[in-house]
């Protein structure tokens, strides 16, 4: 199947993941992102993981997939190197991970907070930052601009 295209993942939900890293790792196996298809699978599984209670096996195994997405990302989706500003780079990652304002909302702990940190009403601080990084695998000083 080497360089044959692959399917991105269906949706992976996270009462169905296993609580071990053996499990996690049988059920999607961390590797050097290649492609944009690599890319979204990887990213469909760090989304599954995110903002639950982790195991300490998932949570090596979720900073393992983020350090593969971080990787692959600044060879082929480097912000820092658009100077985007902080909420222009959220702009840009909540585009490519389908989210809205109230999901941003949802992730940062209350509803209408999304739509005014967009608007630049609320400004991203270190709190908000740290849930940003987390959520999309990115280095924190990308919100802290």
């Amino acid at each position: 199947m080497e360089g044959a295209a692959r399917n991105t993942l269906t949706a992976i939900r996270f009462e169905k993941l296993p609580g071990d890293y053996a499990g996690l790792v049988n059920t999607f196996m961390p590797r050097a992102i290649h492609d944009e298809v690599d890319y979204a699978n990887t990213l469909e599984v760090i989304d599954a993981l995110a903002g639950h209670d982790l195991t300490d096996e998932q949570e090596l195994y979720l900073d393992t997939l983020a350090t593969l997405v971080e990787a692959y990302e600044k060879d082929h989706h480097d912000m820092r190197s658009k100077k985007l500003s902080g909420v222009e780079a959220l702009r840009f990652l909540m585009d490519q991970h389908q989210m809205t304002a109230a999901d941003l909302g949802t992730l940062l702990g209350e509803r209408t907070v999304g739509s005014k940190v967009l608007r630049g009403e609320r400004k991203i601080g270190l709190t908000y930052a740290r849930i940003l990084a987390r959520r999309f695998a990115v280095d924190i000083g990308l919100f802290l601009t």
